[in-house]
């Protein structure tokens, strides 16, 4: 019998691997998209049960189950697969399931613009403009199935990083409290279950208001706007959870100019993003930058590039707290 070795990474296999690790991404994507981790209980199945509970071909799906199970995701076991970690979070029912946010990640139109990387690098412009003239985020407007992967995406992503703002963050000296961007509200809602005496404002576009309608209470408003444009409400302390991560600078100025004009003198701004480090260590927020690059305009920044930023739209930057994993909470201030 065989014994077990690691594995060698020479430099001829990390070029190997990572030119064709595409195929194991994908394979992640369409798995989330069949249902596969729904379909698998908490019984071993073999693919051929998976394939005709998902519509899929059983060879071809035991053949990308394989592969999935490499990387920790499934675990292959006497013929059969069952459920890892992280496989369990691409079910729909799981508390703080990724599924969306995989199927999000790998929608037609995402996959699309990473094969026009090359515009990126070449011209510094988002590849998603030669997949989408109007961009992303029109396109989510103008389709609702793909509009609620990418909410449901949101939602899942945020889990983690809403216990972090909740838990490492004292809004005890505010009264209202606007989420700007905030999509379907999961930030706020939990903001203020945490916080009885807050009152909140909800601020999205139209339409993202429009599928959030069931959130409102007499302690959460709900107004529908662009942030580019339209007034926004005057509140005490403002949240923008991965929100300014997606536009240019120009872009960025644009929306925190805005909001400064209805900002009060005593109000705070709190960005919630990931930050990049200076350093050569992998991790997602590298990886996060390179997405926003591609898909929309904007881009991940350090500290000293959020200063930059907030000074001219009227904000001074005062400190960052960890708010878990990769995530910050920016606390500025207005000036």
């Amino acid at each position: 019998m065989p014994t077990e070795t690691l594995p060698v990474t020479t430099p001829v296999e990390i070029l190997m691997q990572i030119a064709g690790g595409y195929s194991l991404s994908r394979c992640l994507h369409v798995v989330a998209d069949l249902g596969v981790a729904d379909a698998l209980g908490d019984s071993p199945r073999t693919a051929a049960a998976l394939a005709e509970s998902t519509g899929a071909d059983a060879d071809a799906l035991n053949r990308v189950l394989r592969l999935l199970s490499c990387h920790g995701i499934f675990e292959s076991r006497d013929g059969k697969f069952a459920h890892t970690p992280a496989s369990r979070l691409l079910r729909s029912d799981h508390p703080r399931s990724m599924r969306s946010f995989v199927r999000m990640i790998g929608l037609p139109v995402n996959w699309a613009a990473y094969g026009k990387l090359d515009h990126t690098v070449r011209t510094g412009h988002s590849a998603m403009a030669q997949v989408l003239p109007d961009g992303l985020f029109r396109y989510f407007a103008d389709h609702p199935d793909a509009s609620q992967i990418f909410n449901e995406a949101m939602i899942g992503k945020a889990q983690a990083q809403i216990a972090g703002v909740v838990g490492r963050y004292s809004f005890s000296e505010f009264n209202l409290i606007g989420d700007i961007g905030g999509g379907q509200g999961h930030l706020l809602q939990a903001v203020l279950a945490a916080n009885p005496h807050l009152r909140g404002v909800l601020f999205d576009l139209p339409h993202v208001i429009e599928q959030a309608s069931g959130v409102a209470s007499d302690r959460l408003s709900l107004q529908g706007g662009d942030f580019f444009k339209d007034k926004m409400p005057a509140c005490d302390a403002y949240v923008m959870m991965d929100i300014i991560h997606d536009w240019s600078d120009e872009e960025s100025t644009r929306i925190l100019k805005n909001l400064r004009r209805s900002a009060p003198a005593h109000s705070k701004l709190l960005l919630v993003e990931a930050v990049i480090r200076d350093d050569a260590k992998p991790n997602f927020v590298k990886i996060l930058d390179v997405h926003m690059m591609t898909l929309v305009t904007g881009r991940q920044r350090t500290w000293e590039e959020f200063e930059k930023l907030l000074e001219p739209c009227g904000f001074r930057l005062e400190r960052e707290i960890d708010a878990g994993g990769d995530f910050s909470i920016l606390e500025a201030v207005v000036v």
